[in-house]
C-alpha cells in the first residue's frame, strides 16, 4: 500500500528536508506541498491526502487552524521547534510530531506509526479532534494512549490514580494500567482539580475513587482507593487534603 503524503511547513529547510526522508521510503510519496495555512487547506481536501506534516507554528493560519479548517481527516504529524505545553500536549493526546531540527531516524519512527494505524481499523477520534482537546488549555475529559500500532482513548473517569515514573507517568484505570511520555506536573496543569487531587509528589489520585482517608500518624492520612491500593500521603499533601476536607 502505498501512501500520499503533504508537507505543510513554512521553513524551506525543513521542507526540503521533509521532501528527502519521504523519497526514501518506498511505501510513501509526496503529493503536494504549501508554506502557509489557507493554500494548505485548500490543496489538502482537494488532494486528500493519507498523511500530512504539518508545521504547528505558522503565520496567518497555524497548523491548529489548519486542522479546524480541513473537511478531509488525514493522520497527521506535527513538526515543531521544542516548545514544551506543545510537545506534552501531543503526549497527550498520542499525536505524532517531530521537533526540529528532525534527522532520518525520528522521521521513519513517525511514519512507521502512521502506517500501522492506517492499515488498522481506527480506535480512536480523527487526530484534529484529539489536537483540539490536547492543545485548547481546557481541563482534559479524556487521555490516548499508544498500545501497538494503535491509540487507545482513556475515559477520565475510569482513572483511579497516576504515578510518577521518571520522565513518565503510569495510568492506572479500571481494568489496567498504561504508561505515557509526560511529566506528572505536565498533566496534573490539565486535570479537574475538583477531582483529581496530588497526595503526593509521585501520586495523584482520583477523588470519585478514594473509599477510605484515614490517620496514618499525627501529620500524614493514608488514602485507601477502591481498588484497594494504599497511598501515604506526604505532609504537605496531607495539609492540602485537610484543608479540602473542611
Amino acid at each position: 500500500m502505498r501512501l500520499r503524503a503533504f508537507i505543510v511547513e513554512d521553513e524551506p529547510l525543513s521542507r526540503r528536508a521533509l521532501r528527502g526522508f519521504i523519497a526514501e521510503i518506498e511505501w510513501l510519496e509526496c503529493v503536494g506541498e504549501a508554506a502557509e495555512g489557507v493554500s494548505a487547506v485548500r490543496a489538502i481536501d482537494e488532494l486528500r491526502p493519507d498523511v500530512v506534516f504539518l508545521d504547528v507554528h505558522m503565520p496567518v493560519l497555524d497548523g491548529i487552524e489548519v486542522l479546524r479548517r480541513i473537511r478531509h481527516a488525514p493522520e497527521v504529524v506535527f513538526t515543531t521547534a521544542y516548545d514544551r505545553y506543545a510537545v506534552a500536549a501531543f503526549e497527550l493526546g498520542a499525536i505524532d510530531y517531530l521537533v526540529k531540527p528532525f534527522g532520518r531516524r525520528r522521521f521513519q519512527v513517525a511514519v512507521e506509526r502512521v502506517r500501522e494505524r492506517l492499515l488498522a481499523p481506527r480506535t480512536a477520534p480523527p487526530v484534529s479532534e484529539r489536537a483540539r482537546d490536547a492543545l485548547d488549555g481546557l481541563p482534559l475529559r479524556r487521555l490516548f494512549t499508544r498500545r501497538g500500532g494503535q491509540v487507545v482513548p482513556v475515559a477520565l473517569d475510569s482513572v483511579v490514580r497516576i504515578e510518577a515514573r521518571g520522565d513518565y507517568v503510569a495510568i492506572h484505570q479500571v481494568g489496567g494500567s498504561s504508561l505515557m511520555h509526560v511529566a506528572l506536573s505536565e498533566l496534573e496543569d490539565r486535570l479537574d482539580p475538583e477531582r483529581f487531587f496530588r497526595v503526593h509528589r509521585s501520586h495523584v489520585v482520583n477523588l470519585d475513587h478514594v473509599a477510605t482517608i484515614r490517620s496514618c500518624d499525627d501529620r500524614r492520612f493514608s488514602v485507601i482507593l477502591d481498588d484497594g491500593t494504599e497511598i501515604v500521603a506526604s505532609r504537605a499533601g496531607s495539609h492540602r487534603l485537610r484543608e479540602r476536607l473542611r
